[in-house]
């Protein structure tokens, strides 16, 4: 297998450039960006190229300027795949409730034989490998600079059982908080907020300048009351979620007996 060093410089060769020409090329983006950290000697590009050393995250940045080279695909040559970025985010699971600030290259995954309709059930698992590669933009329509993500803690069971610990969410921005207008507890609203202190994900009434965070009444929690948006404010309303049952609380149907054999004659 090609080392990246060896792929670095079959590229270099290819593009004609020699030692000198990256180095200058760099010192220029060193002195365009205000920090030397961006230039590559000649002796550094020597052992990057046959001493398979790692480049800093700012001499590798130079050399995809320089080599038109896409950061994340140079990234995964030296064992660091981006595209498992969202995936290993949701396996090193966090106790508190957090944004997801990323939107890592290969995290949404497109159907191969067209748009999945949403009106029927669907079966995914020719799609969906592992949990972290569905964070919900598979589903077609969705503006990113509109929509973000967040993860229900491990141990945040505010919205349990609507939203269990550790849920994906999906987070439209432009939104506000709703007086009324559900039947149900399904329908209700659930807004994403940022205290000081974090997040928090919950139920909302809002009258005046007093928000307040409602759990859900099986959570056992308690309602917080916060100045609004003083004290809190609305990141967005969740409008999606995923999430994964807990494997240990699962309760299995019990089938019936066999009945008895008739004794014989």
């Amino acid at each position: 297998m090609e080392r990246a060093g060896e792929k670095l410089k079959r590229l270099r060769e290819r593009l004609q450039l020699t030692y000198r020409d990256v180095e200058r090329a760099s010192l220029g983006i060193a002195a365009r960006l205000g920090n030397p950290e961006f230039a590559i000697r000649l002796s550094r590009l020597a052992d990057i190229e046959n001493k398979d050393s790692a480049p800093t995250i700012y001499r590798l940045f130079s050399l995809c300027a320089i080599y038109r080279l896409e950061f994340a695909e140079v990234v995964s040559w030296y064992g660091a795949p981006l595209d498992r970025l969202a995936s290993e985010a949701l396996h090193a699971s966090l106790p508190h409730t957090h944004l997801v600030s990323f939107q890592a290259e290969g995290t949404a995954l497109a159907p191969p034989d067209g748009e999945i309709d949403l009106s029927k059930t669907t079966f995914l698992s020719h799609l969906v490998r592992n949990w972290g590669r569905v964070p919900l933009r598979f589903l077609s329509g969705l503006d990113p600079r509109r929509h973000r993500y967040g993860l229900i803690g491990t141990e945040d069971r505010s919205m349990q059982p609507v939203l269990q610990p550790g849920s994906l969410v999906l987070i439209e921005e432009r939104a506000r908080i709703a007086s009324g207008g559900w039947t149900n507890e399904y329908d209700r609203p659930i807004y994403f907020l940022e205290r000081r202190d974090g997040y928090i994900c919950c139920w909302c009434d809002l009258a005046g300048d007093r928000l307040v965070a409602l759990p859900h009444p099986a959570s056992c929690q308690k309602p917080s009351v916060y100045r609004y948006p003083a004290e809190i404010e609305l990141v967005g309303q969740v409008i999606g979620v995923a999430m994964l049952f807990d494997s240990g609380k699962r309760r299995f149907a019990r089938h019936p007996a066999a009945p008895a054999a008739s004794p014989g004659p």
